[in-house]
Formats: C-alpha cells, sequence, structure tokens
C-alpha cells in the first residue's frame, strides 16, 4: 500500500508541509511552475534551499504582491491566521464565501478543490468556536487569506499528485508559553489550533513558541487517517519541509513515501434508530453521508419500542470524517441521538490493473495482503461488453477466467 507518514515532531504550518510533500517529487521546480499558473490572485510560490541543524531541505516562500506574510517571516512567534471579526482599521476583509469563489475559478480538479474548501472550512469553525462568532462574520484580512489559500490549494494538490493511499502522522508537536496576537496574548496551542487538534493526539515540550499554525492543523486532520508511531514501510522517498526560524531543533516536517503491508487503521462506526422516515428519505439520507466522505454506509431493518418496525442506519468513516458525518446525521435523518465506536479495521492493499483479453481491454480490481491475493473484473466494463455482444455477465466471467488460465 502506497503510504505517506508525516513526523511533526516539530508542529506543522502550510508552507513547511507544502516544502515536504514537494521534495518527493521527481521534478519539483515544474510542479511550482504549475503552483504559479493556478491562477491565485496576486500569488506566486518561490521554492528555496535551506537548512536547519545540518539538514538540508526545501523553504517555500509564498509572496502576495510582492510582499511575503507575516506568519512565514515569524511563525512560531506571531499567528492567528490573520482573521477579524469587525471591517476595520482600513483594511480589506474577505469571507469564506468569497473565499470559495475564489477557489471555484482555480486551474484545479474537482476533488482537489472539494478538499481546499473543506480544509478552510475547518479553520473557519475553529475560528468561530473560538471566538464566539457566526461563521458568516468571520473575515480574513486579504493578504493572510491568499497566503493561507496558496498554502492550502498546494498541499491538496501536492497530495493529488502523490496519490498515496494511506496518510499517517505522528503525534502532533505544539510547542509552549504564549503566543502575542492582534487580541493579546494566547496560550500555546493558540485557541483556534486547540480546536481543530480535537481527536488528534498532540504534546509540549521545551521549545518555546506556537509550533503548529491553524493551517498546518487543518491539513492534518482533514487528510491523515491515523496518528501514531510510524508505520512498518519500505521508504522510497523522504522531504524536509523547513520552518523559516531557527531553533535548537530542526525546524522542519519531514514527510516519507513508501510502501507498507497488512495495514490497519482506525476506524468509527455512527449508528441511528430510526422509525419515521420514508424509504425516500433514508435513500437521500445515505447517498449524502456517501458523499460527504463515508466509507461505508448501510442499514438493517429491527424492531423498536412500542413494537414498531424501524431501520438501524450505520455509517464507517475514519477520524477525519467522523465531527463532519455526525452532523450530516442529525440534519438529514429524524434521529435524536447517534452511538459512536471505535475500532480496528485491517485491510487489503488495492490497485486498479488493466487486462488485455479477447474483448479489449478490461480493468481488474486487485486485492493482496495478509497472504492472499484476489483479483475481480471491474463489473461496470463487464456490463459494457456484455451489452455489446449479447452476453450474460456470468458467461462472460466463465469465457474471460478460460482466456486467463489459457493465456
Amino acid at each position: 500500500m502506497r503510504t505517506l507518514y508525516f513526523d511533526c515532531s516539530m508542529g506543522a504550518a502550510g508552507d513547511m508541509l507544502t516544502a515536504a510533500l514537494l521534495e518527493l517529487l521527481p521534478e519539483p521546480d515544474k510542479f511550482v511552475e504549475r503552483l504559479n499558473s493556478l491562477g491565485i490572485p496576486k500569488v506566486r510560490y518561490i521554492r528555496e534551499s535551506a537548512q536547519k541543524c545540518g539538514i538540508t531541505g526545501t523553504h517555500m516562500k509564498v509572496t502576495v504582491d510582492g510582499e511575503e506574510e507575516h506568519e512565514h517571516t515569524h511563525h512560531r512567534e506571531h499567528h492567528e491566521h490573520h482573521h477579524e471579526y469587525e471591517h476595520h482599521h482600513g483594511h480589506h476583509h474577505t469571507s469564506l464565501h468569497d473565499i470559495e469563489h475564489i477557489v471555484s475559478h482555480l486551474d484545479i480538479s474537482e476533488k482537489v478543490k472539494q478538499d481546499v474548501l473543506a480544509v478552510y472550512s475547518l479553520i473557519a469553525e475553529a475560528e468561530s468556536h473560538a471566538h464566539g462568532k457566526p461563521i458568516d462574520q468571520i473575515h480574513f484580512h486579504e493578504v493572510g487569506t491568499m497566503d493561507a489559500v496558496a498554502d492550502v490549494t498546494a498541499v491538496c494538490l501536492l497530495i493529488e499528485e502523490l496519490s498515496p493511499q494511506r496518510i499517517t502522522a505522528s503525534a502532533v508537536h505544539v510547542g509552549s508559553g504564549s503566543v502575542h496576537c492582534a487580541h493579546g496574548i494566547l496560550p500555546v496551542p493558540a485557541p483556534a489550533t486547540a480546536y481543530i487538534l480535537r481527536d488528534v493526539p498532540v504534546y509540549g515540550g521545551s521549545i518555546d513558541g506556537e509550533l503548529c499554525t491553524p493551517t498546518g492543523a487543518a491539513l492534518l486532520k482533514h487528510f491523515v487517517n491515523t496518528f501514531g508511531d510510524m508505520p512498518v514501510m519500505r521508504v522510497s522517498g523522504i522531504g524536509y519541509g523547513m520552518g523559516k526560524k531557527d531553533l535548537e531543533r530542526a525546524n522542519c516536517v519531514r514527510a516519507m513515501l513508501g510502501e507498507s503491508d497488512d495495514e490497519s487503521e482506525q476506524m468509527y462506526e455512527l449508528a441511528c434508530n430510526v422509525d419515521d422516515m420514508t424509504a425516500e428519505d433514508i435513500a437521500f439520507a445515505c447517498e449524502e453521508l456517501f458523499r460527504c466522505g463515508a466509507n461505508e454506509v448501510y442499514t438493517v431493518p429491527a424492531g423498536m419500542k412500542k413494537s414498531r418496525s424501524g431501520i438501524v442506519i450505520n455509517v464507517i468513516c475514519t477520524g477525519q470524517k467522523r465531527e463532519q458525518l455526525i452532523r450530516v446525521m442529525f440534519k438529514h435523518t429524524s434521529t435524536l441521538g447517534i452511538r459512536e465506536s471505535k475500532f480496528t479495521r485491517h485491510i487489503l492493499d488495492r490497485k486498479i490493473e488493466t487486462v488485455q483479453t479477447q474483448y479489449g481491454d478490461i480493468r481488474t480490481k486487485v486485492s493482496e495482503g495478509y497472504g492472499v491475493r484476489r483479483i475481480k473484473f471491474e463489473h461496470d466494463d463487464l456490463e459494457r461488453i456484455a451489452r455489446e455482444n449479447g452476453e450474460s455477465i456470468g458467461e462472460l466471467r466463465c469465457e474471460l477466467c478460460r482466456g486467463e488460465k489459457n493465456g
């Protein structure tokens, strides 16, 4: 299984994650050219070589109208993501709706657009909670906004480019002490960062200052499947994303890409009972749960109180999708409560391969691990060929299996 692992022993920030992932590509400079052609207003990406404690890596510089955003100049000391809650001081501000408008016009895939907006929604929700303001009243300084959009977009694009099947990370070092921001002195981690990192293993330490920014926290929360020790893996690439500041320890995020076998991951099961929904409404709720990132959604008939017939709706999901799916369940079902269980899921390595047959190329799903290997023809391809040749799917499958054996 293609696995990506982040070492966050010195925290995480958007620019550091971008730089670490960039080093995993065979031609990083070409990817920087691609980033600069996306159309993010006034933004320019600059890849720089950097060294921390004798280790050489990459620093990703982002300028907006030629100015490098304050977080990158002093990050780890002064960071509140440049969010404000009133239009004042003469600065131009943008809302989450404005950010959605910017992202919708970028030259990126729909999947990457969805990832960018999901990450930014985590940030806006955290700021809303920390400061007691509705999300539609959260505003962002123009320079800070474009810088954050640039970081988030770059990481989402790099994840798409690298296409890991599983993403893991260490526990996140958040730093210690306090940080100065526009509203005063705040404890580390800052309130927004602490809110985003709920359910994520974090720790402090002797380093005074902020090691994990809201942008870095939101990116980890969105993409990482499991947090903990580095899995057993055959590493093929290592990237070092450097922070700007020099500290007593190498100020970097390390990304490692490789192959791992016989994988397991922490999953959640969410369940609720309903006895007053129509079949059509239940079907719609299940579709919405799948659309919002559920790994599995299924229903089980059950007897409810007062001898009523009802349905148990079960959702299987990863940790980072858990809270969003709880909200979706409450929104689209009539339930008054949701049960939650955490469990370990053991999975086979899965990939799609194309094989040549007497009917042309057909995709196959290959699953292997734990000493087993399974191959299954893609059903959509079987349906198409069966219609074209006037055969049943059963007959077609038998012919293809005979052809494989003869071949």
